[in-house]
């Protein structure tokens, strides 16, 4: 029987890698890129063959048509994860003094970037397959300085919610997996401790339990799928 295979963007480092890690645990084939080549290539030594690494940038067509390209030579994809994501200038900013070139680039990655995936990827899903774009609570709270990042993720919100009721018969699902001990959200917060967010293979079994649950297309939390929880 053939490996099932998942696209994961952001793949290198945090959830992206706790998640490809864990898949490839579970005997899947994971194609992952990620901006940052050094660190792609050492997910790669760590996970081995069944880790396909293609380093570039989601927001470049050229990397995209390479990765377009990798999925088509390992058949039909099971999964499509868009967990890349640019967080903006650190220290945080207000939207009154939001430089506007930053918040492209910022869209650009986190809506542009997945939507760009999911066009080419989604006739190369399996019967049943899922798409995971993955969000944040600041895409629903009004958290001062977070107007850049959160209004993205918004977007990236409503656009997951329309790809779902376009096509009601895949799993299509906008996922928070909340707080955690990334790289990118010590930047959020420079110099704060933030040893007490847990750890991003902490939160990979909830969006493990969801991909298993396939309830219906919406937006979901890790909190909703905790491990333990009952549904």
């Amino acid at each position: 029987m053939a490996r099932p295979t998942a696209l994961i963007t952001g793949a290198s480092a945090g959830f992206g890698l706790a998640l490809s890690r864990a898949l490839v645990q579970r005997g899947w084939r994971v194609i992952g890129t990620a901006r940052r080549g050094e660190r792609l290539a050492s997910a790669s030594e760590e996970l081995g063959t069944a880790f396909i690494a293609i380093p570039g940038d989601v927001t470049d067509p050229a990397h995209r048509a390479l990765l377009a390209e990798a999925a088509r030579n390992a058949g039909q994809l099971a999964l499509i994860v868009n967990n890349a994501s640019r967080l903006g200038p650190s220290p945080l900013v207000r939207l009154a003094d939001y430089p506007l070139d930053e918040l492209e680039l910022v869209y650009r990655t986190n809506v542009l970037g997945p939507l760009a995936i999911v066009q080419f990827a989604l006739p190369l899903l399996a019967p049943g397959g899922s798409v995971v774009n993955i969000s944040s609570d600041a895409a629903i709270e009004p958290y001062p300085e977070w107007g850049g990042y959160g209004s993205s993720k918004a977007a990236l919100d409503q656009l997951t919610a329309i790809l779902g009721a376009e096509h009601p018969e895949l799993s299509i699902y906008a996922f928070d997996p909340g707080d955690m001990r990334t790289e990118m959200h010590q930047a959020a917060f420079p110099g704060d401790d933030i040893s007490d967010r847990p750890e991003p293979d902490m939160v990979v079994p909830a969006l493990l339990r969801l991909l298993a649950e396939k309830p219906k297309n919406a937006r979901y939390a890790a909190t909703d799928f905790a491990v333990g929880r009952v549904s």
